[in-house]
């Protein structure tokens, strides 16, 4: 399997990577829906109900206890699976990656073209003003955090209830519709809108990449049953120029 894929790869030119939660569950950062993820453990109100605009509405300083223990991985670092694709996309093979995180950790690892469906904990913004926080402002406040105009700040992540950015999944839509091969992983695939981004590709190989079955692995050129890390660290990123 990992000859196929290190092909595939090696025969690409636009490859799109579409990953979830399991791309860094091995940099420490809880997932949500595997046996220990997040909607497994207790608290005071099901995480789902607390990740809501409602909720985030009514109760703000339990949102954001939850937010601050579970959210903020600030000190996480890079797996294998986002150095690898920061690799790729310096070899020129790989044009986007569409990613359902928000921990930030493929820019840390170098990429530079990442969509981010659910938005980024590191963009955090006033309410009443829209001036900009970093996510340290976050952890280090008590409470609500506030702006020095006296409006709430929220994270700029994508909360139930809230839908998606245009700009941004439009241009996910674009990349998909365009790349010859589709990478999937690290996501059940169950989360819409954005796992109906895969309807759009038209390219010749879909690669899944994921510990558990998803809805799309009978109609995969390629299944890996794996961590993602784990499979991303045995391949190489060969940079298109030596192609020629």
């Amino acid at each position: 399997m990992y000859e196929q894929l290190q092909q595939i790869i090696d025969t690409s030119r636009r490859i799109v990577f579409f990953g979830g939660a399991g791309v860094s569950t091995e940099s420490g950062i809880a997932d949500f829906r595997s046996v220990d993820g997040l909607y497994h453990q207790r608290y005071d109100y099901p995480p789902e109900e607390i990740l809501s605009a409602t909720f985030f509405q009514r109760r703000p300083e339990a949102f954001y206890r939850f937010y601050r223990d579970k959210m903020l991985p600030l000190d996480a670092q890079p797996n294998a699976a986002h150095r690898f694709l920061a690799e790729l996309e310096r070899a020129g093979r790989l044009t986007a990656i569409v990613t359902q995180n928000i921990d930030g950790l493929h820019q840390k690892a170098g990429s530079r073209t990442v969509l981010e469906l659910h938005g980024s904990i590191h963009r955090n913004r006033c309410r009443r003003c829209a001036r900009f926080y970093p996510p340290e402002f976050i952890r280090d406040s008590r409470g609500v955090p506030e702006c020095e105009c006296g409006g709430v700040i929220k994270p700029e992540v994508v909360l139930y209830e809230e839908g998606l950015d245009d700009d941004v999944l439009s241009a996910a839509v674009h990349h998909i519709r365009h790349a010859d091969a589709l990478i999937v992983a690290g996501t059940s695939l169950t989360v819409y809108p954005a796992a109906g981004l895969t309807r759009y590709f038209r390219g010749q190989h879909l690669v899944l990449i994921n510990r558990d079955a998803t809805p799309l692995d009978g109609s995969a050129t390629l299944v890996m049953h794996e961590r993602v890390g784990e499979v991303f660290s045995r391949l190489t990123a060969t940079p298109l120029e030596m192609e020629e």
